[in-house]
């Protein structure tokens, strides 16, 4: 006979996972970076591809898109020639900026301890 089946107390009644949600605004490759990459300041797309040089073009180009159809990042053309435009976080992509800041602040640790960026493979702690 198995155990008994538990009801959940962190969200029961809500018909559906407030983590869920935040976290399907941001999924795709990258896409906490470039809101992290925009919560100083507007940036245009080249700035943006300077900032993150691991991130392809049309990678870069896809995530900006997406993550203004999500309404986290706002595009707002240049008059300039040749054409440009900037993005900027809008109000909901600014209350995103705790959450990742609180990422980042795991990863700096995480550095600082193993002196070595993340990708490498690290044992897991125990205990």
């Amino acid at each position: 006979m198995g155990l008994p089946l538990r009801k959940s107390t962190v969200g029961a009644l809500m018909p559906s996972c407030p983590l869920t949600e935040t976290l399907t605004l941001l999924r795709g490759a990258w896409a906490p970076n470039v809101i992290w990459c925009l919560s100083a300041e507007p940036r245009r797309f080249g700035e943006l591809r300077h900032d993150m040089p691991r991130i392809s073009a049309r990678v870069l180009s896809a995530r900006l898109r997406e993550l203004e159809t999500r309404g986290l990042v706002a595009r707002r053309p240049l008059k300039t020639s040749p054409p440009s435009a900037e993005y900027a976080l809008t109000p909901l992509g600014r209350e995103l900026l705790p959450a990742i800041d609180a990422l980042a602040h795991v990863g700096r640790t995480l550095i600082r301890e193993w002196g070595s960026p993340a990708t490498a493979a690290r044992p897991i702690p125990t205990g």
